[in-house]
């Protein structure tokens, strides 16, 4: 891996020093490196020199064996993902079953280690959600021997773990993952405990997840960045001698600075008796920013595993993002100690934008790495500095996550491009679809492509994530004719086809061509739900540009299937789901949008239709 060389200090070395001219081109010179790690806080060089952190070929270090509660590399670094759980809790994000096995499914091409699949006590479909990840890809170990661990989450009770662990129970390698807080303002004001009854019941949950067969536990002191320090050093203690295999040690509510951060991993690594026998674990949230600042700063201090989230979801600001970690320890190898993970980068931009169709979670253009800007240069002196050399401005190439340069893909679709074509370039862009995918997402590119000189990468992505990552459909749109102006009430008469075939038909009047249109739908689903959000936006530039529409709605009625638990704060919550859709006309984008919504809310009821929630003790002195 090359160096990333930051304000070196340029110092003539020692041996040249009395033979400096101007004719003298090739002299060597000494880099001093006051901030960083190397052994050597000099380097000597001739004029040529690397300035990008992008591998030239994939590192020949193999991810280690998995124990437990060891790590025989220890400039490993176990990838935890919690996408699926801490993820999902962001307004909005609900996945149903296949959606959450769909990005399981891809997070283990990713190669993280662990997947923290759910919270199975918050519901049925919570539990059978996690239950079905751990059978399919818990056990689905390659040829290197590699298969993810799949977490469940779970308070401190008894109903928690046990649910926890019959869920995970099935994959090839389970993990239970349970958590107590233990600073004050939540000891006082949440719990009502007392430090003696949090020790005492971390200790016992601790023991009550090994006796049922579990051999990985993850024990999490909930607000440890507020927490005292030797009721931390205490606890932990505790909970190691009860079979914990893993600490994670969570800035709960992102207050920690990148320094405090890391001496408080490095005060645990210290002062906690035993904690040689288990791996310290990072979980950051991002209320202040600093999220990945955080996570680095553990690793640095000690922690062996790094909890993260694909695009930084989550709950309030969101978590450490995987893609900002893995690069960052990849680019900062010369400040980490050569800290390695087992992540195959080139996965990480489709694994970015299916996450981001299933949460309608939408990333800023700006986002670090995967953002529509990431890797875009507008101001002249930059791109001067990339027609001459990319590294003058790139310090990883678009090319490491497994994006495309779009203007060197040197395929150019158009409406005389055929089904090889598309796949092609569908395959460039990181997408492995199926025949039927390419069949139907074929018919769509071409009638794009009838009204386009040129369907752009921009294009072909909106088509696929309104084709292919869209929830099972309850109600397909047939047709929709909308009359709107100013002359009158907009108007709109809509067909929708149900899952047996039939055909629905419904006319509505509204303030507009939209929520005329919305109305006809709830004339015809008969479920009613609330409009929370709604925004379009063009996929690219000109007056024929793609549409895409972006909804979130909220069931009125409590059910089973539209309501949750949250595992922090232990209340019935409803379920929020979005949606997205595509299209040319805007009126149309934002009914697929509307309808992808319902059919995301509905297929909840369809996969769980007497799902009952699950009785949740709370904690008691």
């Amino acid at each position: 891996m090359a160096t990333v060389i930051r304000n070196p200090l340029f110092i003539p070395s020692s041996s040249h020093h009395h033979n400096l001219n101007r004719n003298n081109s090739s002299v060597l010179l000494t880099l001093r490196f006051p901030h960083t790690s190397l052994r050597h806080n000099s380097l000597q060089f001739k004029s040529r020199f690397a300035v990008s952190c992008s591998q030239s070929e994939p590192s020949s270090r193999r991810r280690p064996p998995y124990i437990p509660n060891r790590i025989p590399d220890p400039s490993y670094v176990r990838i935890f993902d919690t996408t699926l759980r801490d993820g999902e809790q962001s307004p909005g994000a609900s996945m149903t079953s296949k959606e959450k096995l769909d990005v399981a499914r891809q997070l283990a091409k990713l190669g993280v280690d662990i997947i923290e699949a759910g919270f199975p006590a918050a519901s049925k479909d919570d539990f059978e959600a996690v239950k079905m990840i751990a059978q399919e890809v818990g056990n689905a170990v390659d040829d290197d021997g590699y298969v993810p661990v799949i977490c469940g989450l779970s308070r401190c009770n008894e109903n928690d773990i046990r649910r926890a662990w019959d869920a995970v129970k099935y994959a090839k390698r389970p993990r239970v993952h349970t958590f107590i807080a233990t600073s004050a303002i939540h000891m006082e004001y949440k719990l009502r405990m007392s430090k003696e009854k949090v020790i005492d019941t971390a200790r016992n949950m601790v023991k009550f997840a090994r006796s049922l067969g579990c051999e990985d536990v993850e024990f999490s002191p909930e607000d440890a960045g507020r927490s005292d320090r030797e009721f931390l050093y205490e606890i932990l203690g505790e909970v190691i001698k009860a079979g914990a295999t893993t600490l994670n040690i969570p800035d709960t509510v992102g207050i920690n600075l990148p320094s405090e951060f890391g001496r408080l991993i490095a005060d645990i690594k210290a002062n906690t008796p035993g904690i040689e026998n288990v791996i310290i674990s990072t979980h950051c949230q991002n209320d202040l920013g600093l999220s990945t600042a955080n996570t680095i700063e553990g690793a640095r201090a000690g922690a062996r595993q790094l909890e993260v989230t694909i695009n930084g979801i989550g709950e309030r600001a969101g978590n450490a993002s995987l893609e900002e970690v893995v690069m960052a320890l990849r680019c900062g190898a010369h400040v980490t100690g050569n800290l390695h993970t087992g992540i195959n980068t080139k996965h990480i931009f489709l694994t970015s934008k299916m996450v981001e169709e299933y949460t309608g979670l939408q990333l800023q253009p700006h986002k670090a790495l995967v953002g529509a800007n990431a890797f875009a240069h507008e101001s002249g002196i930059h791109q001067d500095g990339m027609l001459k050399h990319k590294g003058t401005y790139e310090i990883i190439s678009p090319e490491d996550i497994g994006l495309e340069r779009t203007n060197e893909a040197g395929i150019v679709l158009g409406k005389l491009s055929g089904r090889h074509a598309l796949r092609k370039r569908l395959e460039e862009l990181g997408y492995e679809l199926n025949d039927d995918q390419i069949q139907t997402l074929f018919w769509r590119f071409k009638g794009v492509a009838e009204q386009k000189k040129r369907v752009t990468d921009a294009d072909l992505r909106a088509l696929v994530s309104d084709e292919v990552f869209q929830a099972e459909p309850v109600w397909k749109l047939g047709d929709i004719q909308v009359t709107c102006g100013t002359l009158g009430l907009s108007t709109s008469t809509v067909k929708l086809l149900s899952s047996d075939g039939r055909t629905h038909v419904a006319c509505s009047v509204g303030t507009g061509p939209v929520d005329s249109a919305y109305k006809a739908i709830d004339l015809i689903v008969k479920e009613p739900v609330t409009l929370l959000e709604y925004s379009m936006n063009a996929v690219t530039e000109g007056i024929d540009a793609i549409a895409t529409t972006r909804v979130v709605i909220r069931a009125e009625s409590e059910t089973s299937t539209t309501t949750t638990t949250s595992a922090l704060t232990g209340q019935t919550v409803l379920r929020t789901f979005s949606g997205s859709g595509a299209g040319m006309d805007v009126v149309v984008s934002s009914v697929k949008a509307y309808i992808a919504a319902i059919n995301k809310m509905l297929g909840f009821k369809e996969t769980y239709p007497s799902a009952e929630k699950i009785p949740i003790p709370s904690l008691k002195i």
